[in-house]
């Protein structure tokens, strides 16, 4: 049980600094789309888009491989630091290359490819504090990650602040993300060195070739996963206008608060299950069971209570001029619902080494995914891309399911029993938000939630092994 205490730690930690990041990110996302308006906002969403796609080459998957080996092998720490750290200038400079070459071929304005530059800057910077923050996670320290987010959040709130008291322009607003990431790789640096010490310039460069040969499928899964989420945005923007990439982003950005859950569930178990798939394989797969429960009973009744509730929710966040992006926010809640469902498929297999597995599967659905776009946003604009982007979601649940379930782990039934729960539990809860809608959102949403979870709890949604896990964190 000291593992689950450990992971409890863990996840406190990383959840109080993501209450806090994704607080100050609400305030953040709403007062810049309304300062901006849609045409602005869509500006900087595009930017965000474009350095998704291509900023993950800065990285290439080492930063993940580096949470993985170093976990099991922490000699190793400094070799990964100085190396990786090398490796990193250099995919920066192809990073910036392949930017500046995708602006020039679609030849968008000065404005708009300056901000993308400024963003490019950003991911960089960013890209070498993932190496001293996968050395934080691969000693399961989720404190240091924690206070990183926390100082990223509050620095991007105030420059959020003084551009909209002094009026100043999308540049500005640009720039910020730069600051920001700079001053958040100078605490970084100073916590590792004051934790861990100078590292012991070790250049080996024999290490690099069969490094980025394990690392690369990461890369490739995650390039082809940024591929996935951002290419509709530069689609309806060559396509459309920025306007709409704008309405589009502004429900993409309510998708992106509510993937904090198992992103901050994958920060913390991504270790603990490498571990334990070397020592402990009942540990693993009980972890792995338990990870997918979960994301069952929060993904569902989310997917439900914003589909009900999508109107209130934008307009209560972006305002009358954002109206066209609740149709879009009623659509894509459910690729996040099936996001959450096919988490625990995904760290199963990255964490036993069938990282290359991921790879295909989210290789088949880029290309679904870019086709689709481009067949339907010329008729159906962002409510088609939202179409999509909900249809390859599930086509990557369902080939992940395939493959987890060739290799001996699935749905059990079990796990489809506290399926069958939740989808009740959730109905009930939608027929009060249905019946009751004219009351406040946020009343709504705690009188939904409580409902939901009495109905879970009086058809034995919760079973002994959850309650033994929870006396154990509380005991702890």
């Amino acid at each position: 049980m000291a593992a689950i205490q450990r992971i409890a730690k863990n996840v406190g930690v990383l959840f109080i600094a993501q209450i806090i990041t994704y607080t100050l990110g609400f305030f953040i996302t709403m007062y810049t789309a309304r300062y901006l308006g849609a045409g602005g906002f869509g500006i900087i969403s595009l930017a965000l888009s474009i350095t998704g796609i291509f900023g993950v080459f800065s990285d290439l998957g080492l930063s993940t491989l580096m949470v993985r080996e170093v976990a099991r092998e922490k000699f190793l720490t400094d070799k990964y630091v100085v190396n990786l750290s090398i490796l990193k200038v250099l995919l920066s400079i192809l990073t910036f290359g392949l930017v500046a070459a995708t602006v020039t071929i679609i030849g968008y304005s000065e404005l708009v490819s300056t901000v993308i530059y400024l963003i490019t800057l950003s991911t960089v910077l960013n890209a070498f504090t993932l190496v001293l923050n996968s050395v934080f996670q691969a000693n399961e320290k989720m404190e240091y990650i924690s206070v990183n987010y926390v100082l990223n959040s509050a620095l991007m709130a105030v420059g959020t602040a003084v551009g909209i008291y002094y009026a100043l322009d999308v540049v500005y607003f640009a720039s910020v993300y730069v600051v920001s990431t700079l001053l958040v790789l100078i605490l970084a640096t100073i916590l590792y060195i004051w934790k861990f010490s100078l590292p012991k310039l070790e250049i080996d460069l024999s290490f690099w070739k069969p490094t980025l040969s394990e690392a690369w499928p990461f890369g490739v899964s995650t390039a082809l996963s940024n591929i996935y989420y951002f290419a509709d945005s530069v689609i309806l923007s060559v396509m459309v206008s920025t306007e709409v990439v704008g309405w589009y982003n502004a429900s993409y950005r309510i998708i992106a608060v509510m993937l904090f859950i198992p992103i901050l569930l994958n920060t913390v178990l991504f270790p603990v299950m490498s571990q334990f798939y070397v020592t402990s394989k009942d540990y693993f797969r009980l972890v792995y069971e338990k990870y997918f429960k979960y994301m069952v009973m929060i993904g569902i009744p989310i997917g439900v209570g914003t589909t009900l509730l999508a109107d209130k929710i934008i307009l209560l966040i972006f305002g009358g001029a954002y109206a066209p992006s609740i149709i879009a926010l009623q659509i894509l809640i459910w690729a996040l619902v099936i996001s959450f469902l096919s988490g625990a498929f995904t760290l199963l297999l990255q964490t036993s080494n069938k990282q290359m597995v991921i790879t295909k599967i989210t290789s088949i659905n880029v290309v679904l995914n870019v086709v689709l776009n481009l067949i339907l946003i010329p008729y159906f604009s962002y409510v088609g891309s939202s179409v999509v982007t909900v249809a390859t979601q599930l086509s990557a649940f369902l080939l992940s399911l395939k493959a987890v379930s060739e290799r001996g782990y699935g749905l059990t039934r079990k796990e489809r029993s506290y399926l069958a729960k939740t989808v009740f539990a959730s109905m009930i809860m939608g027929v009060f938000l249905v019946y009751f809608r004219d009351l406040n959102l946020f009343v709504l949403i705690l009188l939904g939630t409580a409902i939901y979870f009495i109905v879970v709890c009086l058809v034995n949604g919760f079973d002994k092994e959850d309650i033994a896990i929870v006396k154990n964190i509380i005991n702890k």
